[in-house]
């Protein structure tokens, strides 16, 4: 088990960037695969990216080429970089730690709390 806490929300206007930060303790975060996830009000939770603990990765087409997953297991971290902000980003983002390298949320156990993404046009 690990605690994840997410940061670097916030409100921009569409061509915006971002770049959040989840912060893992509690457990070997090397040893997780970890994936960002998103929910808009009214909405479905909907798969971001995900990294796997060897640094593979995979992201959703309506986010690829514009988002960009990574992580620093020096210092128990996982980011999302989000370029070219659009009004259909916005969302609560929340990270994810599992044990299996899928885009699929039930496959994960450890969540973080979420934070606030909104883009303006």
């Amino acid at each position: 088990q690990v605690q994840l806490a997410e940061s670097g929300g916030g409100s921009v206007q569409a061509g915006d960037s971002l770049r959040l930060s989840c912060a893992a303790s509690g457990r070997a975060f090397s040893d997780y695969h970890m994936a960002w996830f998103r929910q808009a009000p009214g909405k479905e939770r909907e798969f971001v990216a995900t990294i796997s603990s060897g640094g593979l990765t995979y992201h959703a087409d309506s986010v690829k080429g514009r988002f960009t997953i990574s992580r620093d297991n020096a210092k128990n971290t996982l980011y999302l970089q989000m370029n070219s902000l659009k009004p259909e980003d916005t969302a609560v983002y929340y990270c994810a730690a599992g044990i299996r390298f899928v885009p699929i949320a039930i496959e994960y156990n450890d969540w973080g709390q979420g934070t606030q993404v909104t883009v303006s046009s």
